[in-house]
């Protein structure tokens, strides 16, 4: 069993690591990454391939053979896919510190889903060789990606029963409670900050943008919440929680 600060368990045949290190790696933001020692997330930055995407352009598509993992280092990332009829269905938001793609190169199967910068990004890969190598090797980085994949399927799990169960505005509001953080401004206030577009709530619901247009413009009626620029602010959670759940269920 290899010392848990050998830095060679990733990087089989390579020369020792300089050391020491003085500048911070461009992969220490990756919040799976940060139980590594930090030779070792040096030498695996140094075997990552780099590359920056524009807002909009396609980073990974579902149909592609590759299996590499990517590290959102910069930017924000949606994963996302395709009905027959074309519409667009939001599987996720990847902040900077994610990851995407673990799935193919865990099973070796083709990919579930594509992904698309949201913003200007930068994107680490490595291939899944070296992936499943790390597991091996980085038990912490194992069990912080079982962590990971637990919390995918109980938000799965979640949606799935909203899907059966709750309207469409219903899901909409039960959208914005999820995305909404307590607001440092004002005590009792929470915010969305930036603001989905209508498309990215619907594709996120499971609805039109048209009905995610009609359930903002009634509680903006109502003043439950205010739209300013890319943030919202929620006025009364409470309202906005009783209309997500007349039953009183959503926390």
């Amino acid at each position: 069993m290899m010392a848990a600060g050998d830095a060679m368990a990733i990087d089989s045949g390579a020369e020792p690591a300089p050391a020491p290190v003085t500048t911070r790696s461009r992969l220490a933001g990756v919040r799976l990454l940060s139980s590594l020692p930090v030779e070792v997330l040096t030498q695996l930055e140094r075997r990552c391939s780099w590359r920056r995407y524009g807002a909009g352009e396609q980073i990974l598509d579902h149909a592609s053979a590759t299996r590499d993992v990517l590290f959102v280092t910069g930017g924000r990332v949606r994963v996302v896919n395709y009905s027959p009829g074309g519409r667009e269905i939001a599987y996720a938001v990847v902040e900077a510190g994610g990851h995407v793609g673990e799935l193919a190169a865990l099973d070796g199967r083709r990919r579930t889903a594509s992904v698309i910068a949201m913003e200007p990004c930068l994107i680490a890969s490595i291939t899944a060789e070296l992936f499943n190598e790390l597991l091996r090797n980085h038990a912490s980085v194992a069990v912080d990606l079982l962590i990971h994949l637990t919390g995918i399927i109980r938000i799965s799990d979640q949606r799935i029963a909203e899907l059966s169960t709750v309207g469409a505005v219903q899901r909409v509001y039960r959208e914005l409670i999820r995305r909404a953080e307590a607001d440092p401004a004002e005590p009792g206030r929470l915010v969305i900050a930036p603001l989905p577009t209508q498309q990215d709530l619907a594709s996120q619901v499971g609805a039109t943008r048209e009905t995610v247009a009609r359930a903002l413009g009634q509680v903006v009626d109502a003043g439950v919440i205010e739209r300013r620029g890319r943030t919202l602010l929620i006025h009364d959670p409470a309202a906005l929680r009783a209309l997500a759940d007349p039953d009183g269920e959503v926390a």
